[in-house]
């Protein structure tokens, strides 16, 4: 029962409210009250603050969260091993990619694992923008850039960096920009993360690296959507290499700029701090890291 009280709590807290988190199971909101009241008895802690608008978990609710997550990976691996056998393995996978990289790379990757181990399920969330990995119930994410947060773990899986592109039809209508000074005269294609716009683009000139402003009429939140803005002749992008290099090895698009695109950067996989991963999770992580280096 307790096992169960758990894997309550942490779909109460993923879903953000007693009653959606009944609905999902089954229960009715008398019953998860009580069981979450028998949770919070058992531990002798408030786990969490509820309000008649909202719900929010406790210092002691994140840390029963984390240890809860741990605890019925372990007792699913072992439920598993038991049944199939050291060698097999099962249950579900939440991960999180970028939008374009998750369709064109990722996906293949997935579709492979899963022919290998069909009793695991992967519930792939596309996304350009932060997610909340513990609130969304996240294992892993695969992410662009630096890690910043001290409370995530990070696997680097390949160098990249990002290419100013073309279509061929926009640069014989608009011309070629020489510099990256020269961007301030071109309808520049610009992604949005969340609240951020990705309207400085980073350049190397005179060995620093330096922020150029660009401006444009088209801003998605959807880095699929920009590249099909770009391949269709509306403007010029600034792409991750994996995303764009089949477009130029076809000559779909056209790369920009290469003398001052020596700024770095790392592709990623982040995950939560845990004492224990499940081991499926463990295994996808390294099948796409060997997957995605090649």
């Amino acid at each position: 029962m307790l096992l169960d009280n758990l894997a309550l709590f942490i779909r109460i807290v993923e879903k953000g409210g007693l009653a959606v988190a009944g609905r999902d199971l089954g229960l009715s909101p008398a019953t998860v009250t009580e069981r979450l009241n028998t949770l919070e008895s058992y531990y002798g802690a408030t786990l969490l603050k509820r309000t008649t608008r909202a719900i929010h978990i406790t210092e002691e609710g994140r840390l029963l969260l984390d240890g809860a997550k741990r605890l019925l990976a372990e007792a699913n691996d072992l439920e598993c091993r038991l049944k199939q056998g050291v060698d097999q393995i099962s249950g579900p996978i939440r991960l999180s990619a970028p939008l374009d990289l998750g369709r064109n790379r990722l996906t293949p990757i997935i579709d492979a694992f899963l022919t290998v181990y069909p009793q695991v399920s992967i519930d792939l969330i596309l996304n350009d923008g932060y997610m909340d990995m513990v609130s969304e119930g996240i294992d892993f994410a695969i992410r662009y850039g630096n890690l910043t947060s001290s409370s995530l773990k990070v696997k680097k899986i390949a160098s990249t960096r990002r290419l100013v592109c073309a279509a061929p039809s926009y640069l014989e209508k608009y011309g070629t920009p020489q510099t990256p000074y020269e961007l301030e005269k071109h309808n520049c294609l610009i992604m949005r993360f969340g609240q951020i716009l990705d309207n400085e683009w980073s350049f190397s000139m005179d060995d620093r690296v330096v922020k150029i402003p660009v401006h444009g009429n088209r801003i998605a939140n959807d880095g699929e959507q920009v590249r099909h803005w770009c391949l269709a002749g509306y403007g010029i992008a600034y792409k991750a290499d994996l995303d764009v290099e089949a477009d130029i090895a076809e000559g779909k698009l056209i790369s920009l700029l290469a003398p001052y695109l020596n700024v770095p950067s790392q592709l990623q996989i982040i995950y939560p701090q845990s004492n224990t991963m499940p081991r499926r999770v463990r295994m996808l992580i390294d099948y796409i890291a060997d997957q995605i280096a090649v």
